[in-house]
C-alpha cells in the first residue's frame, strides 16, 4: 500500500507541479523542469537565465503576461506551465492575415506547438500587430508584458517613431501599474554613434529613451543577462554567436567558447495613476 501511495503522490506532482508549489519562485523552477521543454532549449538556460528573468519581471502563476512575438516558443514552454492553473499567457505572434510567407510558417508552426501538449491548451494565441493595441490582448488586462530580442527588427522596420508606437501599444495592454520586461542583444555605447542598424544589437539607451516616450517610467536594469566575453563586432552581426552560428563551421570553436550574445534586461512599469 506505501509503494501505491508512494506512485500516485509522485503522479500528482509530475502532472500538475505548479500547483503544488509553495510560492512563485517555487513556481518558476518547476515551470522551467516541466516536462514539455524540449532539450535543445533547456540547454540555453545557462545564457537566458529564465527563472531569474521572469522574478526580475515580477511574473507569478496569476499573472496575466502578454509576450510578443514568441517565435518558435522558447518562452512559451516555461510561461504555458507556469500561468497554467492560476494566471493567463497571451501569445502574440505573427498576424494570421498576412501576405509574408515567412509570417505563416512561423505562426502556423507556432500553432502546432501550441497542438502538441494539453499544458498548451490555455494559451491565447493573438497577434502583434503595430499600431493595433487591442490585437495584443485586452486593453488594461496586462500585468506583464515581454519582449525578448524583439526591438532590432521593429527598429530597422520603423525607426524611432516607429519603436514608440509599438511602446504605446504595450503600454495601452498594460494595468497601470503593470510591467514592460524587454531583453535585447546590448550594443556598447562606444558604438552607437557607427553604423549598428543591421547588427542585431540595440543601444541600451536608446531603448530606455523610446520606451519613455511612450510614458513608461524605468524602474530598474539587470545584468542577468550580461556577457561580457562579447564584442559585438562580428562578420554576420549577432548571429554570427550561438544559437544562429551564421558562419557555420568558420570559427565555430571561437564563437561557442564566446557563448550568446551579451544581453540587456529592462524592467518598465506603466505608472499606477496616469494623468
Amino acid at each position: 500500500m506505501k509503494t501505491i501511495k508512494l506512485v500516485t503522490m509522485l503522479s500528482a506532482l509530475l502532472l500538475s507541479p505548479l500547483t503544488l508549489a509553495d510560492d512563485a519562485a517555487d513556481a518558476l523552477q518547476l515551470a522551467v523542469k516541466h516536462h514539455n521543454r524540449s532539450a535543445e532549449n533547456a540547454a540555453r538556460d545557462q545564457y537566458r537565465h529564465p527563472v531569474e528573468t521572469l522574478a526580475f519581471f515580477d511574473v507569478k502563476p496569476d499573472s496575466t503576461v502578454v509576450e510578443i512575438s514568441p517565435g518558435g516558443g522558447w518562452y512559451t514552454e516555461i510561461l504555458a506551465p507556469l500561468l497554467a492553473a492560476h494566471g493567463t499567457y497571451y501569445a502574440a505572434h505573427f498576424p494570421a492575415e498576412t501576405d509574408s510567407d515567412y509570417y505563416k510558417r512561423n505562426r502556423a508552426a507556432f500553432a502546432e506547438k501550441l497542438a502538441s501538449d494539453p499544458v498548451y491548451n490555455r494559451v491565447q494565441l493573438t497577434e502583434f500587430a503595430p499600431g493595433n493595441s487591442s490585437a495584443i490582448a485586452p486593453a488594461g488586462s496586462a500585468d506583464v508584458v515581454l519582449t525578448f530580442r524583439n526591438l532590432h527588427n521593429w527598429y530597422n522596420s520603423g525607426g524611432n517613431d516607429g519603436m514608440v508606437a509599438i511602446f504605446k501599444d504595450f503600454y495601452k495592454a498594460l494595468k497601470p501599474g503593470g510591467v514592460l520586461g524587454v531583453v535585447e542583444h546590448r550594443l556598447p555605447a562606444d558604438k552607437a554613434s557607427g553604423d549598428w542598424v543591421k547588427t542585431g544589437y540595440f543601444p541600451q539607451q536608446l531603448a530606455i529613451e523610446l520606451a519613455q516616450k511612450a510614458g513608461f517610467v524605468l524602474e530598474d536594469s539587470s545584468e542577468i543577462n550580461a556577457n561580457p566575453k562579447d564584442t559585438a563586432d562580428y562578420p554576420g552581426g549577432v548571429w554570427t554567436l550561438p544559437p544562429v552560428l551564421r558562419l557555420k563551421e568558420q570559427d565555430r570553436t571561437k564563437y561557442l567558447a564566446i557563448g550568446e550574445s551579451d544581453r540587456m534586461t529592462l524592467k518598465f512599469r506603466k505608472p499606477a495613476k496616469t494623468e
